[in-house]
């Protein structure tokens, strides 16, 4: 593992960069201002996360649980590492900059063990029930795993000092949820993620007269086997697979706020098989090639 990590992800842009954030530290002690020079000022960083799951027999490891290996496609007895890495976009490199074994929680252990049966509730009554209130989606609970994340960041803006803009975080499918995006936030970035396929998305409501007003908010359910054209941003074929980009801003009854959703959508003009993926972001002005391309 040392060895990978010494011929693989320890380059030489990797040393420069971690030479220009040192330079960078220093200059700033000396009360001098960032050299332009240093740094292309237009080149654009991203922070991406990922988590890295090994195999590991034994009893005796430190941190030796069960992980969900995405290359098994199971649970697996190994150790788990989350690493935070600075991606280039204009190099097209990614710069692991800081790495953390994952331990997990009593609570974290407790959830991924079976649950005992829960006895039916009674149903209560149609509708709203009286006196419930509105609840305020942005105040999330952060769990451990959130909460360890989001400890990384921080520490990892005091290294950074500022001279590394920063303004998305790219995260895996498994984030894709409104906690996720609430944690990007209160470290004021954009989260960049992955939506389960069957995601209910709901287009936001306009009112046919533009003068009335409407209490109402979510509208039509996308439907993804018929996606209205108007959302259509590019449409390309290759291969005789035909590639749909779509682009729209629309609800998620589980996130506090809009989001911009880029739908690609994949068809086989031979076979008509057809899937999609959905791709999102808190940040509403972002281009669907740029969430793409992040």
């Amino acid at each position: 593992m040392v060895r990978c990590l010494a011929s693989k992800s320890f380059t030489i842009q990797h040393q420069q960069l971690l030479l220009l954030v040192v330079i960078g530290y220093i200059r700033m002690h000396e009360g001098k201002t960032w050299c332009s020079t240093c740094r292309n000022p237009n080149e654009i960083y991203l922070l991406a996360g990922d988590e890295v799951v090994i195999s590991k027999s034994g009893k005796q490891t430190y941190g030796l649980d069960r992980f969900f290996s995405s290359l098994a496609g199971k649970p697996i007895s190994g150790l788990s590492f989350f690493t935070l890495s600075l991606v280039s976009v204009e190099q097209r490199h990614s710069f692991p900059i800081q790495i953390e074994q994952v331990i997990k929680s009593d609570i974290e252990k407790s959830s991924s063990s079976p649950t005992k049966e829960i006895k039916p509730q009674e149903k209560r009554g149609r509708g709203r029930p009286k006196g419930s209130k509105n609840k305020n989606k942005t105040q999330v609970v952060l769990t451990s795993e959130l909460l360890r994340i989001q400890k990384m960041i921080k520490s990892l803006f005091k290294l950074l000092a500022k001279f590394i803009p920063l303004t998305y975080l790219v995260l895996d499918g498994h984030f894709g949820n409104n906690n996720a995006l609430q944690m990007a936030r209160q470290v004021n970035l954009h989260i960049i993620s992955k939506l389960r396929s069957d995601s209910a998305l709901y287009i936001p409501y306009q009112h046919p007269d533009p003068n009335s007003r409407s209490r109402r908010k979510y509208g039509d359910k996308i439907d993804y086997n018929n996606i209205p054209k108007k959302y259509l941003c590019q449409s390309t074929v290759d291969d005789d697979i035909q590639t749909d980009v779509y682009q729209v801003t629309l609800l998620h009854k589980e996130f506090a706020q809009s989001l911009n959703v880029v739908i690609l959508v994949k068809t086989n003009l031979k076979t008509h098989a057809r899937s999609h993926v959905i791709l999102f972001s808190s940040e509403l002005k972002l281009s669907s090639e740029k969430i793409i391309d992040y």
